[in-house]
């Protein structure tokens, strides 16, 4: 015997799907168009960029048009690497390439076991730039109780990282030829 709580439900939700059937949407609300004088046109007249940029999808993944550094991935790919590069000696628990986000696990160094570090990178868009990175570097201390505490981090650390990477990343360039 079948649940007439069941059929209930399904028979509302089978006459609620067919009711929207006849519904029509038109899309012609004004747009403003970029790059003209015309402060407002119809939808059909604005340049569909979409979503991916004006590559489409298969710009994500290497095809369309090529730009430095470009790739299957979100942003600049000599930074992703030279990113990978730099920090490999730390353990990595998120990397993002389309998001450019590079999350470490914490690291203790061998000479200072009673502290810990830990970055995330930032890497900020396609151009190799120096100000498309940020370095957030964090510093942790053992305490008496042997637990972990936040300890300040010099303010030169990020950078010096940041420069690191850069470096890096202009050898990776240099290496292939560019």
């Amino acid at each position: 015997m079948r649940n007439p709580a069941f059929a209930l439900v399904v028979g509302t939700a089978l006459l609620g799907f067919t009711a929207c059937s006849g519904v029509k949407v038109e899309d012609n609300y004004p747009t403003q168009v970029p790059g003209t004088d015309s402060k407002w046109a119809p939808r059909d007249q604005v340049n569909k960029e979409g979503v991916f940029g004006e590559e489409g999808l298969s710009g994500l993944f290497g095809g369309g048009k090529k730009e430095e550094g470009g790739g299957g991935i979100g942003v600049n790919a000599l930074l992703w690497r030279a990113s990978l590069d730099t920090i490999n000696f730390m353990p990595v628990t998120s990397a993002d390439p389309f998001g450019g986000v590079i999350i470490t696990d914490w690291f203790a160094p061998a000479e200072t076991p009673n502290e810990r570090f830990k970055m995330n990178i930032y890497i900020l868009g396609r151009d190799l730039r120096a100000d498309g990175i940020k370095v957030a570097v964090f510093r942790q201390r053992r305490d008496a109780t042997g637990g972990w505490a936040d300890a300040a981090v010099e303010s030169r650390t990020p950078i010096d990282v940041e420069n690191a990477i850069l470096t890096r990343a202009r050898q990776i360039r240099q290496t292939a030829g560019r």
